[in-house]
């Protein structure tokens, strides 16, 4: 016998979270049902079976919870690598939402999310040092930068789906997640860069 909650249930408990306290930060809700029926929520989708559920409102820059405990390391990663600061830092905000312990579903790590095959590339020794993770994310992403002459949305795609995979499309991959990824980042560097 299967146990669940209605949908409307959902739907409520969704937009109580959503909008019932202001000061919380606000991002569309996605959903899928997978093979046995159960239905999965994220504000974040990793893989394209998710579709868009609660769309909310435009983001500003108050809805962001970006702390600055990294500023410093992140600025210094931006004047080694010539990267803007706004860049890097919504990237740390999609990757990891500044959790320097994240390790995800693929084995990525730390604040930029670099894959264990990766780190030796970029000297990374300790992938949750904080600095550590951010000097080699922003070489990685510098690289990737100077590979596809300097067009932003192309290093983005690659850093979240792999150069290859980039240069077979000729583009941003039809992946979804490669796809909102992009968008997330650069919609998050513009909010960062209006405060800057």
């Amino acid at each position: 016998m299967r146990y669940g909650f209605p949908v409307k249930f959902i739907i409520v408990v969704i937009l109580l979270i959503l909008w019932g306290n202001p000061s919380e930060s606000r991002a569309d809700v996605y959903v899928y049902v997978s093979k046995d029926g159960v239905r999965h929520f994220s504000n974040t989708p990793t893989n394209p079976e998710y579709r868009i559920f609660i769309r909310s409102k435009p983001l500003s820059s108050a809805d962001l919870f970006l702390p600055d405990r990294y500023d410093h390391l992140i600025f210094r990663a931006s004047k080694d690598q010539d990267i803007s600061f706004s860049l890097l830092k919504a990237m740390i905000k999609v990757e990891s939402n500044f959790n320097r312990k994240a390790v995800s579903r693929k084995g990525a790590l730390g604040l930029m999310q670099i894959m264990p095959e990766n780190l030796g590339d970029f000297d990374v020794e300790d992938p949750f040092d904080p600095w550590q993770n951010i000097k080699g994310g922003s070489r990685y992403l510098k690289a990737l930068l100077d590979r596809f002459d300097g067009e932003i949305s192309l290093a983005l795609a690659a850093y979240n789906a792999g150069p290859t995979r980039v240069e077979v499309h000729g583009g941003i991959p039809p992946i979804r997640e490669t796809q909102n990824y992009v968008k997330q980042v650069l919609r998050y560097a513009e909010l960062i860069h209006e405060d800057d």
